[in-house]
């Protein structure tokens, strides 16, 4: 080696990241939440842009101030005096310097840690867009994929009394990523869920599922847990209000319990939950979990074996102060919005939210299609990226599995119909079906716009078709909406996923000035005026509950929005859209 590469090797190493790809947290490392305590390391952390990944190449990490020698080596970085930022938090909407960066951005903290709080300490990161590499101490501890579900990481060995901890978040659009670099949202970056530290024992409750079976009995209720070991042993479900206390036999790690009980049953007129616990070998976990079966029969989607319309909505997780930094007043605003609209059903578009969202739709009486971010051109031919997709999907389905609300698991948005797409596709259907036989499985497909109709042989793997079309805007005129659903004769019911038309708010003219209330509201007219005759439309979801940011969208009428919204971006005006939705809807319900 030269001399030059004996202390400039960084420099010239090409794969710097391989060395980072071990120790990846995923749905196999999730640890059950509910009624844990958790220490936050929510607050001020020091942050730098850091757009050559230097933390990553020149390992600042091991903070070696000095060499073997006594020598004072000069480093790249100092940790206490970055500036600071709140976290969670999205960095485009902090300093306006960061407003379209996309990239890496390192963030570094110290913190105390009493190590008697548990025999096990796990991280737990909420959200970090997109990929995420933790360090504490000196060490490497692991790295995840995937912005919008939660990462865990076993920190056991390496926390102590005193600690820095540094956190590399990447947010930079890769085509071979999910999603890909091509989208119609902003990409915004950061660590914008919770942060904290979960104290376990040494031998703790995993996972834990509480459901009703999908039968027609409606009161056998199923409990299934994993243990953080492979033995055997004894735990005690306990559901009061139900007079449940039973003990659970578990073999190799894994439980199952079926047991006879008359619940009543969750609806969004009577979002009832029950208080559920579950202990073991001195660990106990607990949840609010409601009762409801969700199926489909023929071309009617039925909630607790009764035919329910969903009059829906869709949403991004957008918020014009903090991006995807919700607040939980946010949230709670945004499903009343839906409420005001006359809504039963939301769909949470296009990726996971925060499960906060989830557990407030159970609260709140909203039923919930959640949806993975395979969207539009996934590069569906390479293992990784299929990968990527599963892991993130199995990572929802877990965090979210008690959650009475989210009706629908969607494994995608938008994609042409290829033989690549339909085999990647389809294995992620067949993937959450095996994982839930308690929801119903679909994605938001094209139409056969050549034929005109409702084709997609994905639709064979799905319960439920969703379906995108955007008659009366994308497309010229009307004409296309009555034959596209003359023409098809669907086996299973349909929702129409997304239709709609851009308006920016108090921009006034007639029904064929694009980008007017008008205009916005003429189609939504129209469009009602077709689907509400058709038989197999089992709900729609509207494109959108309000306006977002996208960079795509560059008109004078866009501003850098999608204005799709049938409110104005800080959700303070409702376009005449609105009402009309909001008018069919309560129909419906008188």
């Amino acid at each position: 080696m030269t001399k030059a590469g004996k202390y400039m090797s960084d420099i010239h190493l090409e794969d710097y990241t391989e060395q980072y790809e071990s120790l990846k947290a995923s749905a196999d490392t999730m640890v059950f939440t509910g009624g844990r305590k958790s220490i936050s390391l929510n607050g001020s952390w020091h942050y730098a842009v850091d757009q050559y990944d230097t933390c990553l190449r020149q390992k600042w990490f091991n903070e070696r101030y000095i060499d073997d020698k006594g020598f004072t080596l000069p480093v790249d970085y100092s940790f206490d005096s970055w500036p600071l930022m709140e976290l969670p938090s999205c960095w485009n909407t902090l300093e306006r310097e960061y407003l379209i960066y996309d990239g890496s951005m390192v963030f570094t903290r110290c913190f105390k840690y009493d190590p008697g709080q548990g025999e096990k300490a796990i991280l737990r990161i909420g959200a970090a867009n997109y990929i995420c590499r933790v360090f504490l101490n000196g060490q490497y501890i692991g790295m995840h994929r995937g912005g919008s579900t939660p990462a865990f990481f076993d920190i056991s060995e390496y926390v102590r009394e005193d600690n820095r901890i540094i956190i590399a978040v990447d947010s930079t659009r890769r085509p071979e990523q999910v999603p890909t670099e091509n989208t119609d949202w902003f990409n915004y970056g950061g660590i914008y869920r919770d942060i904290e530290i979960i104290p376990l024992p040494g031998l703790y409750i995993k996972d834990f599922r509480v459901s009703l079976l999908p039968d027609d009995s409606y009161h056998r209720i199923r409990a299934q847990l994993q243990l953080s070991e492979a033995l055997d042993t004894t735990a005690i479900l306990k559901l009061k209000e139900l007079g449940i206390n039973m003990s659970i036999d578990v073999r190799g790690g894994h439980g199952e319990l079926i047991i006879e009980a008359e619940p009543e049953l969750w609806s969004p007129d009577s979002p009832k939950l029950y208080d559920v616990s579950l202990s073991c070998q001195g660990d106990m976990v607990t949840d609010k979990v409601g009762f409801r079966q969700i199926s489909v029969r023929g071309r009617d989607i039925l909630l607790n074996g009764q035919k329910v319309f969903l009059r829906g909505i869709s949403c991004h997780e957008e918020s014009v102060k903090g991006g995807k930094a919700l607040t939980h007043e946010e949230r709670i605003e945004n499903i009343k919005l839906a409420k005001e609209l006359g809504c039963n059903f939301m769909r949470i578009a296009h990726y996971p939210h925060h499960e906060d969202m989830a557990m407030l739709a159970d609260e709140m009486g909203m039923l919930l299609w959640e949806e993975i971010p395979v969207y539009w051109a996934i590069r569906f031919d390479r293992k990784a990226t299929y990968e990527d997709a599963e892991n993130q999907l199995r990572e929802l389905m877990i965090r979210d599995y008690n959650r009475a609300s989210v009706i629908v698991w969607s494994v995608g948005n938008e994609n042409a119909d290829s033989d690549e797409r339909l085999k990647f596709m389809s294995s992620l259907a067949e993937c959450a079906h095996k994982a839930d036989d308690t929801r119903l499985v679909s994605a938001a497909c094209l139409v056969d716009s050549e034929k005109v109709v409702i084709a997609d042989r994905l639709a064979d793997y799905l319960d439920v078709i969703g379906i995108n079309e955007y008659c009366g805007w994308y497309t010229p005129d009307f004409e296309m909406l009555p034959l596209l659903m003359k023409n098809s004769d669907p086996s299973k019911p349909v929702i129409i996923t997304e239709f709609g038309a851009d308006a920016l708010s108090g921009l006034h003219g007639s029904i064929e000035d694009k980008g007017t209330e008008q205009c916005q509201e003429y189609v939504y007219k129209k469009q009602i005026e077709v689907l509400k005759n058709i038989d197999y439309i089992g709900g729609m979801t509207p494109w959108i509950l309000y306006d977002f940011r996208c960079p795509r969208r560059t008109s004078d009428i866009q501003k850098y929005y999608n204005r799709k919204g049938l409110l104005s971006e800080d959700k303070s005006y409702r376009k005449p859209a609105f009402y009309v939705l909001q008018s069919f809807y309560r129909e419906m319900t008188d």
